[in-house]
């Protein structure tokens, strides 16, 4: 890909509203509600990503939100309209990446892309859109015969296509080698730095960190936890991990530290990182005390979303932590 291309503006939109609201949504199949009740709020030059286990309501939210599907309950808006009554006005501003795309295989590259771009109120060039993705020497080529990684591309062409100013991304890399991720999460960002709003959903948690603003995590059809990658983090206490000999001095009482021992294996759980390892090594030292394999990890996005993955559903679905992002 070619990160380095500058992407043209956004198409004007209305500066006094947030570019995406979502009001208390929530989503019925039948008598089954996979979107309970989220609300957020996204804004020119912001990404949010949303994570969640396979079934925690992402795509199902997001459905709405490309107006492809009515809410249950709740509200949507894409600049204060509704993409699904005011199709026609959401749809200048709004580039979507559906998970799978279902594209002519019959069609070229270049084939696919034009007629796309004829749809479209002010499209790119057909060979800028294709060079952003790294994709104009394959203008000619068929879509049965690029791989994977590539149709994933060409679906990402046709979200850019329009200069949209709301980008909605549903697991944007997946298929992808980790250089094409890389150059997609560097063409996202220079998006959003010319301020476009982006929701996006992932299971690359490495992904949310590199690109999102904030970041919501979904379980059982509700946000469970929302914030920056620091505030998600900091909800989970650090680590610190080793093993003791058997002729080895019990532990002392650590404070703020929780301690699970199962000899030799230790655990300690502390959201006091520094001093707490301060005051272990100090008590190996006097002591003479070999800590093997000691490990410190510090509190991660990922043992946020873990711990919400791995909650029981009455701890980890209180009413209180489904906010307003």
């Amino acid at each position: 890909m070619h990160p380095t291309t500058a992407p043209a503006p956004p198409s004007p939109v209305p500066p006094t509203v947030p570019a995406v609201e979502v009001v208390d949504l929530r989503r019925r199949y039948g008598s089954f509600e996979a979107v309970r009740g989220i609300s957020f709020e996204v804004h020119p030059g912001e990404v949010l990503a949303v994570l969640g286990v396979n079934g925690a309501g992402k795509t199902s939210a997001l459905e709405v939100l490309e107006g492809l599907a009515a809410p249950s309950g709740g509200s949507v808006r894409v600049f204060g309209r509704d993409p699904q009554h005011e199709r026609s006005a959401v749809r200048r501003h709004l580039g979507v990446l559906l998970q799978a795309s279902g594209l002519p295989g019959d069609l070229t590259v270049a084939e696919t892309v034009r007629p796309w771009g004829r749809t479209l109120t002010d499209p790119r060039p057909v060979g800028e859109a294709l060079e952003m993705v790294d994709l104009a020497g394959r203008a000619d080529v068929r879509v049965r015969s690029l791989s994977g990684g590539e149709r994933r591309r060409l679906d990402l062409t046709l979200a850019l296509l329009g200069r949209p100013a709301v980008l909605v991304l549903d697991e944007p890399t997946t298929g992808l080698d980790p250089e094409s991720r890389r150059s997609v999460w560097t063409l996202v960002r220079g998006l959003v730095d010319d301020g476009a709003a982006v929701v996006l959903t992932t299971h690359h948690l490495e992904e949310a960190e590199q690109l999102a603003d904030r970041i919501a995590i979904m379980r059982a059809g509700r946000i469970v936890l929302a914030g920056t990658r620091e505030e998600i983090a900091a909800t989970q206490p650090a680590t610190i991990t080793f093993t003791l000999t058997a002729d080895a001095p019990a532990l002392p009482s650590l404070p703020g530290v929780r301690a699970h021992t199962r000899r030799p294996d230790v655990e300690l759980h502390t959201r006091a990182l520094q001093p707490a390892l301060t005051a272990l090594l100090t008590w190996a030292a006097e002591h003479r005390v070999v800590l093997a394999g000691l490990q410190a990890r510090s509190a991660s996005l990922e043992r946020a979303f873990l711990a919400v993955a791995d909650a029981e559903p009455a701890a980890a679905e209180p009413a209180a932590a489904d906010p307003a992002a």
